[in-house]
């Protein structure tokens, strides 16, 4: 039998929409399909679906940065705890006051590292980590589910503290993680990973009444990634980071040559969001044909949410349309400018007269 050549043949069940496009290092209970049905929405995905296309807050889970040395762990553990003054947490349980608390758990830390004979130069001694939600979410939750996540996560095998932070609109855990483990392997997360642990935070979340959701970005049709805190900070300070700049000049480059230079991904990330949009569409109907009422509304909700959907933009693509409709409200005001200038003259001409 010939392997299907049409893309949606070739996609995988409704998780297609929001897995990762890399190896996960387990399965969700809403990507195992029924076995019966394959092609059949499990109530496990039907509430998924629910929570995306409702636009439930998504949670963040974000490694801050790695500290490299001993007086780099004591200045990150200061920071978090704001110099002993708020209490921290560590995987016993144990509440860490003050900065006497502090300087145990710096000692103790600092003592397992100069031990590690293994560890190289650049190595590192910890993972830093925050968990965030959005403002208005629950900040008692958010440190509870925080606590469940580090256990389940981290417990089993690496030191840790965690603190939270109040004194931001979005209540967040700052959770600094042992890099080397009881078992003697350092921690070394990867993209999967991350999103792993975002799956597992929102569950946490869940399972305490919060809604949350950790859908990768292609889920709510966006294919630009977020800019990073050092080019934000740049563009807030009214500075041009070298990456706008080149990419500016880039496309600056191919709007005045009159060409558009093809790249591969872009014609990727189209076909992507294609199929996605596709299969939110193929459930739809499913749900629709139903007969129940319940269905029928999520299959509603499911189609304006495909509807709502931002255009498959990449970051190029926003360059050259901007370029372009600047040039055309400069062509505009030149021709406006032409127009109006006879007429100038001629009433000119009859005040003279």
């Amino acid at each position: 039998m010939s392997r299907p050549t049409d893309l949606a043949s070739e996609l995988p069940p409704i998780s297609y929409v929001w897995e990762t496009p890399n190896r996960r290092p387990r399965r969700a209970e809403w990507d195992i399909p029924d076995p019966a049905a394959p092609g059949r929405l499990t109530p496990a995905m039907r509430a998924k679906l629910e929570r995306i296309v409702r636009r439930a807050p998504e949670v963040m889970v974000k490694i801050t940065g790695r500290t490299k040395g001993v007086a780099h762990l004591r200045s990150h553990l200061a920071y978090i705890t704001r110099n002993g003054e708020l209490d921290a947490e560590t995987e016993q349980g144990a509440t860490l006051a003050g900065r006497s608390g502090l300087k145990d758990l710096q000692q103790r830390w600092e003592d397992d590292a100069g031990l590690d004979d293994k560890r190289r130069r650049d190595g590192s001694l910890s993972v830093n980590i925050i968990l965030s939600m959005p403002a208005g979410t629950d900040a008692v939750v958010v440190k509870e589910s925080a606590r469940a996540f580090a256990i389940e996560t981290f417990g089993y095998n690496h030191d840790y503290v965690f603190v939270q932070h109040l004194d931001d609109k979005h209540p967040h855990v700052h959770l600094t993680v042992r890099s080397l483990g009881h078992d003697g392997k350092r921690l070394n997360p990867r993209k999967a990973d991350l999103q792993a642990w975002r799956e597992r935070f929102a569950g946490e979340l869940r399972l305490r009444g919060i809604s949350a959701e950790a859908t990768p970005r292609r889920t709510r049709g966006r294919v630009r990634k977020a800019d990073r805190g050092a080019v934000l900070a740049m563009r807030k300070r009214k500075i041009v980071p070298d990456v706008d700049r080149l990419a500016r000049k880039e496309v600056l480059s191919e709007v005045r040559g009159g060409r558009a230079a093809k790249h591969p991904w872009d014609e990727q990330i189209k076909s992507r969001q294609d199929a996605i949009r596709r299969r939110y569409l193929d459930y739809a109907a499913e749900l629709q044909r139903s007969g129940v009422a319940a269905d029928q509304g999520l299959a509603r909700q499911i189609r304006q949410f495909v509807d709502d959907m931002p255009a498959a933009e990449t970051r190029r693509h926003a360059l050259r349309r901007e370029l372009s409709e600047l040039a055309s409200s400069r062509r505009r005001d030149a021709e406006q400018e032409v127009d109006a200038k006879p007429r100038d003259e001629t009433r000119g001409d009859e005040r003279t007269r």
